[in-house]
């Protein structure tokens, strides 16, 4: 192992509460999203409390083929991915420290949330034709998860660095409401 890969990345206080709180977050989120398909499997005639409407309606969304991507329900990964996140998180407010090779991998599964959530996200919206509340929770929750996992990894005189530490991920929040005010309107209440 060279140098390098085994190098501590100190984090700050701010990231390890984030993968904390985001990954309690995504959890709740994926678990509620699990026990209502679940109850939709045992009753076909179960309707999931986060079905306001036509456009906001999780059930609609996890019955569909990219709501089992794998072929199984995507909510599951979201339980063991947050979970995963949030153990973490709870080591690093511990007082943890990781070598770099972890934030690497770290760095890697939230990319890879981050392109799935992106994917999903176009889907819900041009496809689908519906939003599932709860998997608005965990858009929410993979922009500054990516984000903030992304400039930790950035040297002291990154670039990323130098921006303002929440303008990406409010800009990617802007992005995303305009994106859905554009695309269901007034139909959304």
């Amino acid at each position: 192992m060279s140098t390098d890969d085994s190098r501590a990345v100190h984090h700050t206080r701010g990231t390890a509460l984030l993968l904390l709180i985001g990954g309690l977050i995504g959890t709740l989120a994926s678990g509620v999203l699990t026990y209502d398909r679940v109850r939709s499997l045992e009753d076909p005639l179960f309707t999931p409390g986060c079905n306001v409407n036509a456009v906001l309606s999780c059930g609609d969304v996890m019955t569909t083929w990219q709501g089992n991507l794998l072929g199984f329900p995507n909510m599951l990964l979201g339980i063991a991915g947050f979970a995963a996140l949030a153990a973490l998180g709870a080591a690093l407010v511990a007082g943890a420290v990781f070598p770099r090779r972890l934030w690497q991998g770290l760095w890697a599964a939230t990319a890879a949330g981050f392109a799935f959530t992106a994917w999903l996200i176009s889907q819900c919206l041009y496809v689908i034709g519906a939003l599932c509340p709860w998997c608005a929770v965990v858009w929410a929750v993979m922009i500054p998860l990516f984000w903030y996992v992304t400039r930790q990894l950035a040297g002291p005189g990154s670039r990323l660095r130098a921006l303002p530490h929440w303008l990406v991920p409010l800009a990617l929040y802007a992005v995303l409401a305009a994106l859905v005010l554009a695309e269901f309107g007034d139909r959304l209440l």
